[in-house]
Order: structure tokens, then C-alpha cells, then sequence
């Protein structure tokens, strides 16, 4: 199997900020979520752990590494879509100031290209060149973030990139995939390890 995980919760989302590929810490609940991921997936044949390298998804990954006793890699193509002159800024900021990109993203995902940043094609890209590279390896571990675990369930199911808002992607939730032979989705949010310690993702910059 491949398990594909969301990081913890962290201060910006929380605080409904806006990230993309600055650094904000796990919160009190991130890590409790973190350590209920490792719990969970304690008893998983886990052979590797490939993270993004933003602190938030290694801090995640961390302890599920240790606990499997392997080495935790690293992937600069898992890190978040660039969201270029967003990051930093509260979504009801962007809301206000910027409607009409605000309702594409929401509406059309796919027709974005943010501001000194990225566009949904563009992240396509590298998830599907790091996971050409995975190729038919089995029991890994990725930790990434949201719009990554979203493209990973889209590329998985044939579905286009306009459809980015219908998976379900958790704080340390994970996807299922059968390793082997493809990426095949298993299930596609695994979070009732979370039981009393869900982040509130109304509230959150997606």
C-alpha cells in the first residue's frame, strides 16, 4: 500500500493564512493529530517516509519514521502549490480584495495561475513526475499537503483537475493507494484516528 497524508494542523491554518511555501509551525492540535497518524499507522509494513521538505509535513512524518526505523526522505516536488502573492494573507483578506481570482479558485481551480506563483497544471506536473519516479514501490509513507493529496486522489481516479474541491483531505488524514502495479485509491480519506481532534477546514486558506 501507499498512504498519502495531509501534515498536522498548522498556525496559518488555523488562522485561515494562506501558506503555499512559507514556513508556519504545527499548532497544539497538529501535534496531537500527528501523533495520532503515527498511532495509526504504527502497525502498517511501512518501508519508507518521503515528505515534503517544509517543516510541517517533516515534523509530521517524523515520528512515523523513527517508529519504523527508516530514514526520512525528502521531495521538494510534495511541496504546496506557490501561491505567490497570496501567501501570508488571510483568505478574507484575498476575499475582499481579490473576488473575482478567489471565486475562480472556487469555482474553475483549474483556469489559475497565481501571482508570482503556480498554477494547478503546473503542480500536476511534479506530483506525477514524483510519482512516475515511485514507479511500483509499495509500502511508503508520503507526507504532503492539501492541494497535493488532492491531485494524488484526481490522477488516481482519471478525474480532471477542474473537479480539485471533491476529494476529502484532512488535517493527518491519508489516502489509501495499492502500490504494485499503480496507484490504485483504496480510500481515499482514512481519518478515524482523529476522533475529537479534527481541524475545522471551513476556517482554513484551501
Amino acid at each position: 500500500m501507499i498512504y498519502v497524508a495531509r501534515h498536522g494542523e498548522t498556525d496559518w491554518n488555523r488562522d485561515g493564512r494562506y501558506q503555499g511555501r512559507r514556513e508556519s509551525a504545527l499548532t497544539e492540535l497538529g501535534v496531537v493529530q500527528a501523533r495520532a497518524l503515527d498511532e495509526a499507522l504504527a502497525r502498517e509494513p511501512i518501508e519508507r517516509v518521503i515528505a515534503s521538505p517544509l517543516a510541517r509535513c517533516v515534523q509530521t512524518a517524523q515520528p512515523i519514521a523513527r517508529r519504523h526505523a527508516v530514514a526520512l526522505e525528502t521531495d521538494s516536488n510534495l511541496i504546496e502549490i506557490a501561491h505567490g502573492s497570496w501567501e501570508g494573507r488571510l483568505r478574507s483578506e484575498i476575499e475582499r480584495d481579490e473576488p473575482q481570482l478567489m471565486q475562480a479558485w472556487r469555482e474553475s481551480p483549474q483556469t489559475v495561475h497565481f501571482p508570482g506563483g503556480e498554477s494547478l497544471v503546473d503542480v500536476d506536473r511534479r506530483w506525477r513526475a514524483f510519482a512516475y519516479r515511485l514507479g511500483a514501490a509499495d509500502r511508503v509513507l508520503i507526507v504532503t499537503h492539501d492541494v497535493i493529496a488532492r491531485l494524488a486522489i484526481l490522477a488516481a481516479t482519471n478525474r480532471p483537475l477542474s473537479r480539485l474541491w471533491e476529494p476529502p483531505v484532512v488535517n493527518a488524514g491519508y489516502a489509501v493507494f495499492a502500490g504494485g502495479g499503480g496507484w490504485e485509491l483504496v480510500h481515499s480519506c482514512v481519518d478515524e484516528h482523529l476522533a475529537g481532534s479534527h481541524a475545522d477546514p471551513a476556517s482554513q486558506a484551501l
